[in-house]
């Protein structure tokens, strides 16, 4: 099964198709190579026949045939065996010198056998021909080492050819695999998940190549899954748990008012009091829903830029009556038209900054400070939300974004434990981190957004 699934895979076939690419590579070029040498080798034994026969010819005087009989003579018998081969021939075409007898009978070059040549051995001459004087000369050289040298440079080749397409295609093969691991590594995490499993990561290498930035990308997506399965299993015990005790008011208020029906006595407050029980379960469940909507991204269509101080200044214009009339002091510190743009939806950024101030304003005694700002910071524009406050436990800073989380203290207080979790969820939206810091006293609740131009880099 494991050698079916690598050979039919895609990456066997890519490193097969590479290694096939490579090997018939190297033959073109060991075959170019082949005849480029085989070419060299030729001309250079055509260039010795010629010089050969222009220093025999050269002994040739005018009415005296005996310098050039003795040098052919001489040349034939140092030669070693057939290796050169020399004749002269008289005009009526009888040898007068040399040690064989059937020379071309057309000047210039040509390629004799041996036997066409008249000799008692094997293999081929290269054979330099012309007349001298009245007489015909004739001197050959044998291609046996021209062929020696051609039979070891192809066996080489084919040698070379044999250990470079084991090696191409071995290597391939080790390639393929190995990739394959890591594929069916990934498809092994991704049936894992599939099957409930949402802590499975794919295991990386750490070579940081292109497999393990797409592994460290689906790990990250993972990880964010496993968070919003997590937070909805939390939702869905915070809702039982947070939502039961209004539906159980709701239903006892309904249940008096039936009972007073039947009295005859007036239900009016009691109808105004499941009036609003009503509103507010209605209201958690429409910020569930539109937390719901934010993260999953649906309102980026309204992206645009945003002139974030206006924001913040609106909401100092907003809210600071509101404080006033709670007994809290609210003072902004933002100038509306000032460079601090970012990306993103009005609305939701207003209503997230919305949420901080009603969440310091709902939870903070009399007489609290509270001031909001906004400032750049190593590229990004900072906007912080402060109170002197009694602040928030370190312990509990991270549980209070979660939904319908609500501290001990904060249980007498009115809303329905999810300002703080939508104003998160905003936050992430637009690729900005909110975290809760000590203000000693107090809560500092810190917003750092990304500007336009990080933005678009993003």
């Amino acid at each position: 099964m494991l050698r079916s699934s690598l050979f039919r895979s895609t990456p066997f076939r890519l490193a097969l198709g590479f290694g096939t690419l490579f090997v018939s590579a190297f033959l073109a070029m060991g075959l170019i190579a082949y005849q480029l040498m085989n070419a060299e080798l030729s001309q250079g034994l055509d260039n010795s026949a010629r010089e050969i026969w222009e220093v025999v010819a050269a002994t040739n005087a005018d009415g005296d045939i005996e310098d050039i009989v003795g040098a052919v003579d001489n040349y034939a018998r140092l030669s070693n065996g057939e290796d050169r081969i020399f004749v002269l021939l008289d005009p009526a075409g009888n040898r007068l010198a040399g040690n064989f007898t059937k020379p071309p009978t057309e000047s210039g070059l040509a390629v004799l056998s041996a036997e066409e040549a008249g000799l008692s051995g094997e293999g081929n001459y290269r054979i330099v021909s012309g007349k001298v004087g009245d007489n015909w000369l004739s001197v050959g050289l044998s291609l046996a080492e021209t062929d020696r040298l051609a039979s070891i440079a192809l066996k080489s080749m084919a040698w070379a050819l044999a250990l470079v397409t084991v090696t191409a295609f071995a290597l391939s093969a080790f390639l393929a695999t190995r990739i394959r691991r890591r594929l069916d590594s990934i498809a092994n995490t991704m049936d894992d998940v599939s099957d409930g499993k949402l802590n499975s990561r794919i295991p990386l290498i750490g070579n940081g190549d292109d497999i393990d930035a797409v592994s460290g990308q689906i790990n990250s997506a993972l990880e964010r899954l496993g968070a919003l399965v997590d937070g909805m299993r939390q939702v869905s015990s915070d809702i039982a748990h947070d939502l039961k005790t209004p539906l159980n008011r709701l239903q006892m208020v309904l249940e008096t008012a039936a009972e007073k029906i039947e009295r005859g006595e007036p239900v009016s407050s009691d109808v105004a009091e499941a009036r609003a029980e009503g509103h507010q379960i209605n209201e958690t469940f429409e910020a569930l829903l539109r937390i719901a909507q934010i993260e999953a991204g649906a309102r980026k269509a309204r992206f645009a830029e945003v002139d974030l101080a206006s924001v913040v200044s609106s909401i100092g214009e907003i809210y600071a009556d509101v404080a006033e009339d709670d007994g809290k002091t609210l003072t902004v510190l933002a100038a509306a038209g000032s460079d601090d743009w970012v990306i993103g939806d009005r609305e939701l950024l207003t209503q997230m900054f919305a949420n901080l101030v009603e969440n310091a304003i709902r939870h903070c005694p009399e007489d609290t400070q509270i001031n909001v700002s906004l400032a750049r910071s190593g590229g990004r524009i900072v906007a912080e939300v402060c109170d002197n406050g009694p602040g928030i436990p370190l312990g509990e800073r991270e549980n209070v974004f979660r939904r319908l989380y609500r501290l001990d203290k904060s249980r007498t207080t009115s809303g329905t434990g999810l300002g703080l979790s939508l104003a998160r969820a905003i936050a992430d939206l637009h690729g900005a981190s909110l975290t809760l810091e000590d203000n000693k006293p107090g809560v500092k609740v810190v917003a750092s957004f990304p500007t336009i131009g990080n933005t678009i880099g993003q």
